[in-house]
């Protein structure tokens, strides 16, 4: 009898012990199944906005865990911009392609045909963007990648300097010419260079391109794809970056972005050819700081003065990501009802969703009543690797490595050889 009593504990004891085994408690405190594991990795070439991706992503984690059970883990990386692209890149040749990662609207097309991106369309999120910025991140008639940062961009410029002097942002050449000369004057130094990092000096050949092409050479792009034009043809825009480069502050190779934003900040210098997405890092050095955003003049004729309109970040889907369901999920997660507009509003980026609803901040405005009055054009497509190439001519120009002839001879060659091999 006390055998058999002894036998019926143990296997009582035996079951109750293998029961607790197969029930584990998941880590919102409730008893059920254990949780399902995932990583994800994700690309993103925007080390500045490291904290806010972070604790966004713990919401994320937080939501799916009680929602799915699932527990994410995400394996963040955020290369600097200059080198973001050169490390997608090498990541998609050796087929080790993050989840999730950042694309310029502009490269869209060619990631797509070389069939790295997941088909968004019909995402929950993307029934909800504003049909002006879904155009910028589709490819016959597909969605390819969700829209985060949509900008209305030309040069920032320090209001309090601006006004203690009595300046306007000018419209033409010769206006800003004026504008230089007034702020040398008073001992102020025009403009602020930041040349460490080449992508920053070559947003002056976006702007410059931009105004000039999109005004007066409106089929330029189009004829040096056929290879019948050049940068000779525009050669204008040198007029306006030989300005800025002769009435810059010092030594611009030792002033990377970060250091860029906080000299900016303290009032180093006037204007900075740099765009709003720098606006949280600047805000952070000072809190009080009032800047504009104004279209750069790129010759005496007014209409070449607009602003820039493009999509730049966008987050895209790998084709080839073993955990895409989990991956839509969080991309999904970038225009969630409830948590979207606060971390929108936090990155100082424009609403792209109807389900943004937050106060957009000045600059913004100021950049619309330049698109309003039809003062604005859409970023130029470049050809892959030509924007690359004019970031690294600028720095050399700059130090007088090359000068203009050889500025252009490169540019054409290079757009030539982008041209080729995309064929």
């Amino acid at each position: 009898m006390k055998k058999k009593l002894v036998l019926g504990l143990a296997t009582a004891i035996l079951a109750m012990s293998l029961s607790a085994c197969g029930s584990e408690e998941t880590d919102d405190g409730n008893s059920g199944e254990a949780a399902q594991k995932v990583e994800l990795k994700v690309q993103i070439g925007s080390p500045r906005f490291k904290d806010q991706f972070e604790k966004y992503f713990e919401q994320f984690k937080a939501k799916e865990l009680a929602e799915k059970n699932i527990d994410v883990t995400i394996d963040l990386e955020m290369p600097n911009p200059d080198q973001a692209k050169q490390v997608l890149q090498a990541r998609l040749a050796s087929n080790d392609a993050p989840d999730i990662f950042d694309v310029h609207a502009n490269d869209l097309n060619t990631y797509d045909k070389a069939g790295y991106l997941e088909d968004l369309t019909g995402q929950p999120a993307t029934e909800t963007l504003y049909e002006t910025v879904k155009n910028t991140v589709m490819n016959e008639g597909r969605i390819m990648a969700l829209p985060l940062e949509s900008l209305s961009w030309g040069y920032l410029y320090n209001k309090e300097i601006f006004n203690e002097l009595g300046l306007t942002p000018p419209q033409t050449l010769d206006e800003m010419k004026e504008v230089v000369m007034k702020l040398n004057e008073a001992d102020k130094k025009p403009f602020l260079l930041a040349f460490q990092e080449s992508w920053v000096p070559q947003l002056m050949t976006a702007l410059t391109l931009g105004g000039l092409v999109s005004s007066e050479h409106q089929d330029w792009i189009e004829k040096m794809n056929k290879g019948e034009a050049s940068y000779a043809d525009v050669s204008d825009i040198f007029n306006i970056i030989d300005l800025i480069m002769e009435n810059g502050t010092a030594k611009p190779f030792e002033v990377g972005n970060e250091a860029g934003s906080t000299e900016f900040a303290n009032g180093k210098a006037a204007m900075w050819v740099q765009g709003p997405w720098n606006a949280e890092t600047i805000l952070k050095v000072n809190p009080d700081m009032e800047f504009g955003v104004a279209p750069l003049p790129v010759s005496n004729n007014a209409a070449g003065t607009m602003i820039n309109l493009s999509t730049s970040t966008t987050l895209a889907v790998s084709k080839t990501s073993k955990n895409k369901e989990v991956a839509l999920d969080l991309l999904n997660y970038f225009y969630d009802a409830k948590d979207s507009s606060a971390l929108f509003q936090e990155l100082k980026f424009n609403p792209v969703s109807s389900v943004h609803q937050y106060e957009v901040f000045p600059w913004v405005n100021e950049a619309s009543e330049y698109v309003a009055k039809g003062k604005a054009y859409q970023d130029l497509k470049l050809p892959n690797g030509v924007t690359d190439e004019q970031a690294k001519l600028l720095q050399s120009y700059f130090a007088k490595e090359v000068n203009k002839e050889q500025f252009i001879s490169s540019m054409d060659k290079a757009w030539a050889t982008a041209i080729k091999s995309a064929q």
